[in-house]
Formats: structure tokens, C-alpha cells, sequence
């Protein structure tokens, strides 16, 4: 499967200067699968897991000296490790805290040879380290599959140019905007965990993609054990489960339990939100840039990492919608504003989390939404998001005029076009909304 993070990590490879580098991201998003891609560059790699080796933990203790600690390593597992010919790779390094530690020194000292490291949950490992080597480790971020990379894993090469090369002045051939039609609400259903989507590209089975996706929730929501100590269990449970039926909408920690105070709600929030389960969408006053400025934190929408999970959590009746070519099937649950959302957050650099910012005015007599507000050089853009082909845009209006924007987004499942300054983005391209702007 092609994963967009790949020239990244050829980019980092052959950098200068290069530093250690962290590949970060939830569980089971496709990490250590990147990664060992990038190893196959190489003469050769060395793959610890630290999760797996418990026995090796040793020798990450007392002398961090790198050299020390290669020579144990290679002897261990007779495999070489010569700067500028090697890679070493230190998978589930959360495991070992005193490894994620000893990364700063293989900068300093043996800036040559390539280290990367990885893991679940690292953000939890990160807090307990006192120094996280700022200047000598980088980061890059990796999500599950988002809709290119799921065309590109079906050998949808031709229709996927086709859409980059459309626009609001030359819409698609109405045969490909169909096509990539069909294939989105396939996507929206098994969403973009490379697990489920490789399930999906071997069999074209969508049971066994559900099944897939039950099995990926077991796993998930076992690691919740694993930060009990901070919140019980079964209250994480229940904040999850509130992320899906809340999405859309403001979320409300009084809607998670009411017998539950809320410090204790938000808590868990902040913890599934630190594993990457989740992801935050800030309102935004978006007066002018930046977004962040502006940002109100007692409103908020959350959603999970994946469409598909969340559509697994709600419940979807598979054999409704298999029975059905109603789009509103699938869309139960707010699913296409979610997509459009989790395609903006991989639209940003790899180098650090995409913020999600949307506006929100409660009036009796205005009631008015933008779904996202995105930044488009010196102005804000608003994004609003349609499930079906059709829609009126009195907000998106309403919002451009009041803050004197010249350019908006519809996305829905029209083809490509132009209604005044507002340019019309088909659903499956919002992922690439900053190429179709003029």
C-alpha cells in the first residue's frame, strides 16, 4: 500500500544533518509498516521491539553512551549497525522510557547513523522524560489512510489524476465523478485503518471489513487499561462512545454522565485525545489570522481518529446500506463532515498536528454554522459541508459578508463548480482543497 509518508521519510533520510526521528501516531495507523518501508533503503536495518524484548531493557540502563549501547545491540542480534550504511529501529519505545531518553545521544554522538523510533501512546512516555532533547529529535506524524491513499491502494491511479487535475472552472467527466462517488461512501463505510482497507483490497468484502474493524476496537479499547491510572476504565469507555454519538455537535461532558463531575469527563477526554483516538475541532471567532487567537475553549466538537470506527461504535446496518443507494444511509452520524475533517488534518505538514478550527453563532434569531475554517494565505477560508448534492448557503453567505471574505468552500457530492465567490469542491477532494484555489 502506498502511504503519503513515505517521501517524508526519504526526505529525512537523506538530510544533512539529519536528527534522531520519532514517527508518532495512534495505534495501529501504520507505523512500524512505514517505517520497515523505509528500512528496505537501506543495506540493512536492525528492528528492536521494545514492547517484545523486555530483556534488552537492561541495556538502556545507567550509561546512555550510544556506541555502548550499538555494540550491545548488535552483538545481541548479530546484526550490524555502521553509520550511514545501517538504520536502527526502536518500535514500541514507550515500553523502555529510558530508551526514549538515550535518543538525544545518538544525535550528539553518532549523528550518522539513522535511528528511528516509534510507538503507541508515546505521548504519555514523553511527559515522564525531563528532558526530551529539543533540537536533536524530530517528529513526524502519521494518521490512518485518507481517501487518496485509499484510490491509490485500489489501483484507482487514473480517476485520482483525473481529480487533481479538475477544478471549479473544469469539473469532472460526469463517468469519473461518479466512480470516485462510489468509492468515497466504500471509504466512508471501512474508513482508513490500513488493516481494514488491506482486508478490503484482498477480499472486497465489507462483513469481514467490519469484522476487521470490531477486532481493531477490542484492541484499542484494551489499551485503555494501560492508563487506568489516571482514569478508570469504564469512563474512558463511556467518553468514547460519547466522541461518536456527540459528533456534529458541541460536545457536552454533561451529556458523557451526568453523575460524573466534570474535571473527571474532561480528564479522560484529554487522555483518548493524547493517544491520538481523538481529535479536537476549537471554535473559532475567525476575525482575522491566526485562527488559534481567536479560539473560545468552552466550545468544541470531538471526533475519533477514524471514520470507519466511528461508523463501527454507531453501529451502521450493513445490510441496509447494502440494500439502499440512498447516501444518507451511510451518512448517519454526521459521517461527511467527519470525513472532511480528518482529510483537512492530513491535508498539514507531517512535522506537527493539523488544528480544526469551525464557527458557530446560537441566536434565536440567527442560527448559523461553518463547518471549517481553514487558513488560505492571509484570510480565513470557511468550508461548509453539505451530506447530499444539494443545499442552500445561507450561512457560508452570511459568515463571508460579515468578515468580508472574497472566497468560500461548499463541499458535497456536486461535481466540481462556482456559485459566485463561493467554489463548489466535490466531498471526495476536500482533501486537496488548497490545490483547486486560485
Amino acid at each position: 500500500m502506498q502511504r503519503i509518508i513515505y517521501k517524508p521519510l526519504i526526505d529525512w533520510k537523506h538530510t544533512k544533518g539529519r536528527k534522531v526521528l520519532l514517527v508518532r501516531g495512534a495505534r495501529q495507523v501504520g507505523k512500524t509498516y512505514a517505517v520497515r518501508h523505509l528500512a528496505a533503503s537501506f543495506e540493512s536495518h536492525l528492528e528492536v521491539n521494545l514492547e517484545e524484548e523486555r530483556g534488552i531493557h537492561a541495556f538502556f540502563e545507567g550509561s546512555l553512551e550510544p556506541f555502548r549501547i550499538c555494540e550491545k545491540l548488535s552483538n545481541y542480534f548479530n546484526a550490524p549497525l555502521e553509520p550511514g550504511k545501517n538504520l536502527l529501529f526502536l518500535d514500541e519505545i514507550q515500553a523502555c522510557p529510558p530508551a526514549l531518553g538515550a535518543l538525544r545521544f545518538f544525535h550528539e554522538k553518532i549523528p550518522e547513523l539513522h535511528v528511528v523510533a516509534a510507538g503507541s501512546l508515546l505521548e504519555f512516555a514523553l511527559e515522564e522524560i525531563p528532558s526530551q532533547g529539543v533540537g536533536r529529535i524530530s517528529s513526524l506524524f502519521i494518521y490512518p489512510m485518507n481517501f487518496q491513499e485509499f484510490l491509490q491502494s485500489l489501483g484507482e491511479e487514473g480517476p485520482l489524476r483525473m481529480m487533481l487535475a479538475a477544478s471549479p472552472t473544469n469539473p469532472l467527466e460526469e463517468a469519473f465523478h461518479h466512480r470516485l462517488i462510489d468509492a468515497l461512501k466504500v471509504y466512508l463505510l471501512i474508513g482508513g485503518m490500513p488493516g481494514v482497507i488491506n482486508t478490503y483490497v484482498k477480499t472486497r468484502n465489507l462483513k469481514k471489513c467490519q469484522e476487521t474493524l470490531s477486532d481493531l476496537l477490542v484492541t484499542l479499547r484494551d489499551d485503555f487499561s494501560k492508563y487506568k491510572k489516571r482514569s478508570p476504565v469504564s469512563r474512558l469507555e463511556e467518553v468514547f462512545e460519547s466522541i461518536v454519538f456527540q459528533a456534529g455537535g458541541k460536545f457536552k461532558y454533561s451529556k458523557v454522565n451526568p453523575q460524573e463531575k466534570t474535571a473527571h469527563v474532561k480528564e479522560a477526554m484529554n487522555l483518548l485525545i493524547k493517544a491520538g483516538l481523538a481529535s479536537m475541532i476549537r471554535h473559532t471567532d475567525a476575525r482575522g489570522l491566526p485562527l488559534g487567537a481567536q479560539v473560545n475553549p468552552k466550545r468544541f466538537k470531538v471526533m475519533l481518529v477514524d471514520i470507519g470506527l466511528h461508523q463501527r461504535v454507531l453501529g451502521l446496518d450493513l445490510s441496509t446500506y447494502l440494500t439502499s443507494n440512498d447516501f444518507e444511509v451511510i451518512n448517519k452520524g454526521a459521517v461527511a463532515e467527519l470525513f472532511a475533517g480528518q482529510e483537512l488534518k492530513t491535508m498539514g505538514s507531517e512535522r506537527e498536528p493539523a488544528n480544526l478550527y469551525y464557527w458557530h453563532r446560537e441566536a434565536r434569531s440567527s442560527n448559523a454554522e461553518i463547518d471549517y475554517i481553514i487558513q488560505h494565505g492571509e484570510v480565513p477560508l470557511p468550508i461548509e459541508v453539505k451530506a447530499g448534492g444539494t443545499g442552500r448557503m445561507q450561512s457560508i453567505q452570511r459568515f463571508m459578508q460579515e468578515r468580508g471574505l472574497k472566497k468560500g468552500i461548499r463541499t458535497s457530492l456536486e461535481n466540481f463548480g462556482r456559485v459566485n465567490d463561493i467554489d463548489i469542491i466535490p466531498l471526495y477532494a476536500i482533501g486537496h482543497v488548497d490545490a483547486f484555489l486560485e
